[in-house]
């Protein structure tokens, strides 16, 4: 039996909070008891949701700068429970769950689910991280291209980091909730539905995918845009659209809290980010047998598989994501094949109980070890 502690910044909505999640609701707790520990608060709805099913959440609030507190009681909370894997989800989780690991019998695994753009070097980091892999029994990564820049970034051998893609519990797509959601939105069922779902800001690259619907709904006019998010990136959102004449084309339908029920109304899912590891919204598309078309970043050509199950466009390359889009749009046989990959494709790569069963592998094979 290993008690596995995830330690990792909150359990709001997002990426690694719901691989967290995942990996919690879909693991045997009476061989592997988990419980987490935030280093910040408030811990969120996702938080809140598991605790209510019995699992102990600690949250802290982090004072700015390196807080020693965080680690002498991250440290006390290992001793205490008698905790055996350390599961950090991120860098700066991963420093305090190192240090406070140190001299006790728990093992550490540091898991990267994604960089920052544009990614950079730290001379700090060069000295301070070979000090952190002395403490750390496993690396892991979402993608082979994290895993890459960990090595380029973060001076981190490749021989000692694995690829753990996310994964997530699929859902059937609803044609109920398709025909619901576009009446909703007053769209037609014969008008072709490309869609995007992300926090309007600039790493996600929005003003390109804009750009590039431009260019196709010059040729197709029975096409329209549903971008499903909000943030800081709104206003020059809002401008772009007026100032290109598709107020009348592109849907705002502002933070939605179950927006991964809007992809059942989509025909074709568009992502343009700048920067990516593994998009738990790619994972949704493949999961509700929706095509996508995706810039090459981080771990989106390893999610899409080119000309299988979408298209891959250089990054920040207004022509070729336009073309692209076009290309399937104009294709419906292509369209097709690529809706019956997607499940197959999804099914054998990004099936949460892919994702859970590495894991557990994992923290047993470090229990075995003591």
């Amino acid at each position: 039996m290993a008690r596995v502690l995830h330690v990792t910044f909150d359990m709001r909505i997002g990426g690694t909070e719901m691989v967290i999640k995942n990996i919690i609701e879909g693991s045997d707790l009476s061989k592997h008891p988990m419980s987490i520990f935030c280093i910040e608060s408030p811990i969120g709805p996702w938080g809140k949701s598991l605790v209510s099913q019995g699992i102990a959440i600690v949250a802290e609030k982090r004072k700015p700068g390196f807080d020693t507190d965080i680690v002498k009681k991250l440290r006390r909370y290992i001793v205490e429970e008698k905790i055996d894997v350390v599961h950090c989800h991120q860098y700066t989780p991963w420093v305090y769950g190192a240090l406070a690991s140190i001299f006790t019998n728990a093992h550490v695994i540091f898991t990267e689910h994604g960089r920052f753009y544009p990614d950079s070097r730290s001379y700090k980091r060069k000295i301070v991280n070979p000090f952190l892999v002395q403490c750390t029994s496993k690396i892991t990564s979402i993608s082979e291209a994290t895993k890459q820049a960990l090595a380029e970034f973060e001076y981190l051998p490749k021989n000692l980091t694995s690829v753990v893609y996310n994964g997530i519990i699929p859902r059937f797509k609803d044609l109920q909730n398709r025909k619901s959601i576009r009446l909703e939105l007053g769209v037609k069922d014969e008008t072709f539905l490309l869609g995007t779902i992300a926090r309007f800001d600039p790493i996600k690259n929005h003003k390109m995918m804009l750009h590039a619907f431009h260019r196709v709904k010059q040729c197709n006019n029975n096409i329209k845009l549903l971008m499903v998010g909000d943030g800081d990136e709104r206003q020059n959102i809002e401008r772009l659209i007026n100032e290109l004449q598709l107020e009348s084309d592109v849907i705002l339908t502002g933070y939605k809290e179950n927006a991964s029920s809007f992809i059942d109304a989509m025909d074709l899912f568009l992502l343009s980010s700048l920067s990516e590891g593994t998009s738990m919204t790619l994972l949704e598309a493949m999961a509700l047998q929706t095509p996508c078309v995706v810039t090459d970043a981080g771990g989106n050509s390893e999610i899409i598989l080119n000309g299988e199950v979408g298209l891959v466009a250089p990054n920040n390359d207004i022509e070729a994501f336009s073309q692209a889009i076009s290309v399937i749009i104009n294709d419906p046989s292509l369209l097709q094949k690529m809706e019956e990959k997607c499940l197959p494709h999804f099914n054998t790569n990004f099936h949460a109980n892919i994702m859970n069963k590495q894991y557990t592998a994992i923290y047993e094979e470090l229990s075995r070890h003591g």
